[in-house]
């Protein structure tokens, strides 16, 4: 699944029309590419099988990740590295660099911050032997890659107290139960953006909000996120499919359908340019990242309110949610000091100030959609992009698939996005 920070650079901000349609030198796309879309998507097959070696999290399987011989946490009671160089790995612009400075300053050391643009990028430079401390940002979908490869450390509780300001979710999460190896950074949810005083139609009042984009009036004006798992679980709940994990090769051939309908009917545009492009007008309905629109005030053109920007996503929580992670690295030379930065980083003050850097809420108690406002953080029109407990709750993940239906929603994509 595509990153909503994949794509930025290194100066935070987006590279223009980022194509996700590299997927094809993965190996699994790549054997794909040889065959028929039609006869692929559409031909009775039996249920899809292969799971791999490795467990798939679902909130109806947790899964304990084991700690293996040779990798265990660190002692209780170390005293925090002197003279020391803290080293991150992270998204680009997803952490304020104030906020960095500010720990910085407290634990008396440097901290040196390193950036990658997808998440496939990161897992290899980790396995080249790149050494860094921390990884943020790290995704729900590649924690059985890093664990197993031992390319993460157990983490010791006694030095991050603070994960009892996170929300009671994260102390158990289904991707990692007993948080032996995570502690929570952001949560988003997907949803429809729209430019309010451009569009005659408010998703609140819709029978079906996720038909939104199809309406041919609007054409030339809509645009859906260019990510191979939002976009085909679009077409999924557009059809009332709900499950955003599936291997049904029916539903997922139904889902392309409609994106092809859709290409057809409004001419639709794929990327990752929500933030700028609903803002200024160039797109009027756009699929979004809650992150991104949260921050629009930023990119509105000059006398025009951040009032006229909407950002749906259903009130029960039936949408697409998703959060980030931060771990420890196993090839870490400060391990107190990298367990003292995950605790810094779930300190509310410290949060807040994080938050108002880069959009993306983090899992806190105290982050409430009153005090985002009273700290003049979001805007009170655009609340909606608060994601909220009982979201992560009943929110629905897209999650890590099967290697063989990975590919299957891959090449539905492929099909969508090369005829546009």
């Amino acid at each position: 699944m595509v990153h909503p920070r994949e794509g930025w650079q290194g100066d935070g901000t987006r590279r223009p029309l980022v194509s996700r349609r590299g997927f094809l030198t993965r190996s699994a796309g790549a054997a794909l590419a040889a065959l028929s879309a039609g006869s692929l998507l559409d031909a009775c097959a039996p249920a899809l099988a292969g799971y791999g070696s490795l467990p798939l999290p679902r909130p109806d399987h947790p899964v304990t990740w084991p700690i293996f011989a040779g990798n265990a946490a660190i002692k209780t009671g170390l005293e925090p590295e002197t003279d020391a160089t803290l080293q991150i790995y992270t998204w680009v612009a997803y952490i304020n660099q104030s906020v960095v400075n500010s720990f910085a300053k407290k634990y008396k050391c440097k901290v040196q911050i390193t950036t990658f643009n997808t998440m496939d990028e990161a897992l290899s430079k980790l396995r080249s032997g790149l050494s860094f401390d921390v990884l943020i940002g790290a995704t729900v979908d590649v924690l059985g890659q890093l664990i197993e490869s031992k390319l993460v450390r157990p983490l010791n509780h006694s030095y991050i107290p603070n994960i009892t300001q996170a929300w009671p979710d994260f102390a158990n999460p289904f991707y990692d139960r007993g948080w032996r190896y995570t502690v929570p950074y952001t949560i988003y949810t997907t949803g429809i953006s729209w430019r309010k005083d451009l569009v005659h139609e408010n998703p609140y009042t819709m029978k079906n909000p996720w038909a939104m984009p199809w309406q041919a009036k609007y054409q030339g004006k809509v645009a859906i996120l260019d990510d191979y798992r939002e976009g085909i679980s679009l077409g999924l709940m557009k059809n009332g499919i709900f499950d955003l994990n599936t291997t049904d090769r029916g539903q997922i051939a139904l889902s392309r359908r409609a994106l092809e309908d859709l290409s057809a009917l409004v001419n639709v545009r794929i990327d990752n340019n929500d933030y700028t492009e609903v803002p200024d007008g160039e797109t009027w309905i756009h699929t979004a990242w809650s992150g991104d629109m949260a921050a629009a005030a930023y990119y509105m053109p000059k006398g025009v309110p951040v009032e006229y920007v909407g950002y749906w996503f259903p009130a029960d929580g039936k949408g697409p949610v998703a959060n980030d992670t931060t771990v420890l690295l196993r090839s870490s030379t400060n391990p107190v000091l990298s367990h003292l930065f995950l605790d810094y980083m779930l300190d509310l003050p410290n949060v807040l100030e994080n938050i108002s850097f880069n959009g993306y809420m983090q899992p806190l108690n105290g982050v409430t959609p009153q005090r985002l406002v009273k700290e003049k953080i979001l805007p009170p029109s655009l609340l909606s992009t608060v994601v909220l407990p009982s979201y992560f709750r009943r929110g629905v993940g897209e999650l890590q698939l099967p290697v063989d239906a990975d590919a299957i929603w891959q090449q539905a994509w492929l099909v969508v996005s090369n005829g546009i």
